[in-house]
């Protein structure tokens, strides 16, 4: 089977599952980034100890399998976490650290390093959960549509600064992290998000979730998640490139591995989060 069969295949069984706990929601959305976020995490701990720095994996692993988690109790008032969670669990991260690591062990790298892997990915990808239940979206169809917006202009982006690269790219972007990449593909990216974007807005979040977006608002969520989208690819591009790997892992065939897949939704989804909190207003009427 050629690498673009794999990709298809894969993906053909990926999306699915990915929009259907989209839908569902609530426990299966949540366990579904847990399970995307304990792996990803996996993969990100396997590349950091290609350079040299041992993470306490399981600490990573388990913190970022927990962090979805939270943000489902924290929904059904299960939970009421503060900053002092986040305090402890960076004490416990030291503490396991004294005992796990010794002085010639890189015990500040191993804390730093078991703390970035758990919030990159479990922490950012919690933002997810958020974004489906913490705007004016009332119902299912409109909780998801608004999940499904950022996630949408992403692979906008990212399908922009493909092609448009492949035409008429000329000018390198960032070389010396990402050789393939360039300046005009770049552009091409965010073009095709702020289109996309006031597609979406149009004719799908307005009439069927009662909610827009201002042209401003538009012009600056399209602009901002391809940015978001692009620096994301190209944080995970520039540890690959430190740790020496191709891809993140092969679970997923044709793809790499699941950190592969989710890099650009890791910056993207707490800056959706954020700006989807200001810029987003009920269109009742329109």
């Amino acid at each position: 089977m050629s690498e673009l069969a794999k990709r298809v295949v894969v993906a053909l069984i990926i999306a699915p599952i990915a929009v259907a706990a989209a839908w569902v929601g609530d426990a299966a959305l949540a366990t579904l980034l847990s399970v995307v976020g304990a792996v990803a995490a996996w993969e990100l701990c396997r590349m950091v100890r290609a350079v040299g720095v041992a993470p306490i994996d399981e600490l990573a692993i388990g913190i970022a399998a927990v962090l979805p988690l939270v943000a489902h109790g924290v929904r059904l008032s299960v939970l009421n976490p503060s900053a002092a969670w986040f305090a402890v669990c960076m004490l416990v991260i030291m503490t396991v650290v004294i005992f796990r690591r010794g002085v010639n062990a890189q015990p500040f790298g191993s804390a730093a390093a078991t703390l970035l892997v758990a919030f990159y990915t479990g922490g950012t990808l919690s933002f997810a959960y958020g974004l489906r239940y913490d705007n004016y979206a009332i119902g299912r169809a409109s909780q998801c549509l608004v999940l499904l917006l950022p996630v949408l202009l992403t692979w906008s982006s990212d399908t922009g600064a493909y092609f448009v690269g492949r035409l008429f790219g000329r000018t390198k972007l960032m070389p010396s992290v990402s050789p393939a990449k360039t300046i005009e593909g770049a552009l091409g990216g965010v073009a095709l998000s702020v289109v996309m974007c006031w597609l979406f807005v149009r004719h799908l979040l307005v009439p069927h979730a009662q909610l827009g977006l201002s042209p401003v608002g538009m012009l600056l969520f399209g602009v901002s998640i391809a940015v978001a989208a692009q620096l994301g690819d190209l944080f995970e591009s520039l540890l690959k490139r430190e740790a020496g790997v191709k891809d993140s892992s092969g679970l997923l065939p044709g793809h790499g591995g699941f950190l592969d897949r989710v890099d650009s939704l890791m910056f993207v989804l707490p800056v959706a989060a954020l700006l989807l909190d200001q810029l987003l207003i009920p269109a009742p009427h329109a």
